[in-house]
């Protein structure tokens, strides 16, 4: 079968670029999920116009700050903005490094705009010319205490029922309690940091945050609003939704947006004719298939076209191969490459230097061959070969491992750290933790110690350490057994996430398994962990993630695959092909 064709753009961070717009809604909802009840709608008419993959904002500059605390008289028809037809933007076709589509130019009609993490590069305008005035749900304070300095040079207001909210959640030791306590500083350091009246509006750069242009308004008074009848006036959902219809009666020189993560919130606000957006700041893609893989296929004519240009020498067991031209430009450190075809020399290769627009490929050692086993065990395929390459580079400090269930990841990881701790003495002992998140309803409390009550949740380190203890001491008796198991165990440390702060790993092995059940801000709270000649190995499977409030866009294991992609002391791989069972592997396609 023809190999795909190589990417023609070097790989771009995909981080969460601006205004960017999903077109579906199915993502869970975040917290704190209130209560929602279902509404007869009034019929509109015109419904809200549908969102394009488009970035629309307009100069801060040019516009006047009007105040929104005072109502104004409504005009003799309210304005309203006209439907926009919603586009889908084109889906890369191919699970590898590509480059960010580029948003569609929006049309002449109002565009609902979508929050994502300003950057400096210079943006599209929104053909309307109107301004953008987001009115900020609780959820998305306490989902990201700096979401107000996430929306550029665009407005922001946040209704009295938010505000009190957002005071009765921010008591607790939990992460949901800690933003809100997060949240109610930064708008009181707002206030602070200005003399202007609150009513004519806050500055949101005045604390120093210059990518925010825009101005933050409080309901200082009441705004009156007519609802339907099914929809009970005293909940919060419905008094913010009341304000949000107001606001597009009084200001009718911007665009009123809510913001919301309640996913029922949104449908609510669409029934009743108001644009309503997600918060997209927390995902780091869109499409989790623009996931960096950390493989490459070369292409079919690579040895027609670069093969006299091509500079080749020995070092050791490795060969080196010097190549440039287009292909030089979308490759990264760490990198793998394969070129596979009929007749032709296969190469197995990782990029191990980018200089001068050509890149240095070094030849893999083959830990598929029975004379480099890792602690007994050999690799099946070719990701797995690459993963162990990486798994024991001294000079790779963190790798990152994804992939189906079945493709080996936990004892591969394993048997590199057992390798390097007991034979080669390059680390001390292999921590282990992973996040305590159960597919079905909670048991209760455990009894024990911090590692027995740990016990439990290690049930894929107990399977994979009875292989590894059977084949390493397999001729020697059940007396041989039992003292290589017990070697192994005194290696072995079991962690618990909740006593990680603080602490500092010196020249440890540490293995973070189900590490798609991480949020980012617990991913930086672990890797920071490391101290000098320590290497850490993240685990996981984007398509099993068991946090309610997680999506393959947004998890830690995401987040840190995007973020550490390309630096010289980091490797990630795609494991792409299961070997536990064949039906595992079955179950694994079909289920």
């Amino acid at each position: 079968m023809p190999l795909p064709p190589a990417p023609n753009k070097r790989a771009a961070l995909l981080a969460p670029s601006a205004y960017r717009q999903t077109v579906g809604e199915d993502e869970p909802e975040e917290l704190p999920a209130r209560e929602v009840t279902a509404s007869a709608a009034k019929p509109a008419a015109g419904r809200p116009a549908r969102k394009t993959r488009a970035k629309a904002t307009v100069p801060a500059a040019t516009q006047e700050q009007a105040s929104t605390a005072v109502p104004a008289p409504p005009p003799a028809a309210p304005a309203r903005a006209p439907a926009a037809k919603r586009t889908a933007a084109p889906k890369p076709a191919a699970a590898r490094p590509v480059a960010a589509p580029t948003a569609a130019t929006p049309p002449a009609a109002s565009v609902p705009v979508k929050t994502a993490t300003p950057k400096p590069a210079t943006r599209q305008r929104a053909a309307s010319g109107l301004r953008k005035m987001f009115v900020l749900d609780t959820n998305v304070l306490l989902h990201d205490p700096t979401s107000l300095f996430r929306f550029e040079e665009h407005d922001i207001f946040l209704p009295m029922v938010v505000l009190e909210e957002l005071d009765g959640h921010k008591k607790g030791m939990t992460e949901v309690a800690r933003n809100g306590r997060q949240a109610s500083r930064t708008l009181d350091a707002l206030v602070d940091a200005q003399s202007a009246d609150i009513v004519e509006g806050l500055k949101l750069n005045a604390t120093g945050h210059t990518a925010a242009g825009g101005c933050l308004y409080f309901q200082t008074e009441p705004l009156d609003y007519e609802l339907p009848a099914s929809l009970p006036q005293g909940k919060a959902d419905n008094q913010i939704l009341g304000v949000v219809a107001a606001l597009r009666r009084v200001r009718t020189d911007c665009e009123v947006v809510l913001v919301s993560k309640d996913i029922n919130m949104r449908v609510k606000a669409r029934a009743l004719g108001l644009v309503a957006e997600d918060y997209q700041n927390d995902k780091t893609i869109d499409d989790v298939d623009l996931l960096y893989t950390g493989a490459l296929a070369l292409p079919p004519d690579f040895w027609n076209k670069a093969g006299k240009k091509v500079e080749s020498w020995q070092s050791g067991a490795h060969t080196y191969y010097r190549i440039g031209g287009p292909l030089a430009a979308q490759l990264m450190i760490n990198q793998f490459v394969y070129f596979e075809a009929p007749g032709e020399p296969s190469l197995y290769a990782r990029v191990t230097e980018i200089r001068d627009k050509t890149v240095v490929l070094e030849t893999l050692k083959d830990y598929g061959s029975s004379k480099h086993t890792v602690w007994g065990v050999n690799t099946r395929n070719r990701e797995q070969n690459f993963a162990m390459n990486l798994l024991m580079d001294p000079e790779v400090d963190f790798v990152t491992l994804t992939g189906t269930a079945g493709t080996g990841k936990t004892l591969m990881a394993l048997a590199a750290g057992l390798t390097q701790v007991l034979d080669e003495r390059r680390y001390t002992e292999i921590i282990m933790t992973r996040a305590t998140v159960s597919v079905g309803e909670d048991i209760g409390f455990l009894p024990g110690t911090e590692e027995e009550k740990m016990g439990p949740w290690m049930g894929a380190l107990d399977d994979n350490l009875e292989f590894l203890a059977k084949g390493d001491g397999g001729n020697a008796g059940e007396w041989g057994r039992a003292a290589t198991n017990e070697l192994i165990r005194s290696r072995i440390k079991i962690k618990s996430l909740n006593f990680m702060r603080g602490r500092t790993f010196l020249n440890k092995y540490v293995i973070i398994d189900e590490a798609q059940n991480l949020t980012p801000k617990q991913m930086k709270t672990l890797i920071t962990r490391a101290g000098p000649g320590t290497k850490i190995i993240c685990m996981g499977n984007l398509a099993q993630i068991d946090t309610p409030y997680l999506t393959e866009g947004s998890s830690g294991l995401t987040y840190v695959v995007d973020r550490f992609k390309g630096w010289p002391h980091s490797g990630h791989i795609l494991l792409a092909r299961g070997e536990r069972s064949r039906l595992a592997d079955f179950a694994s396609e079909v289920l």
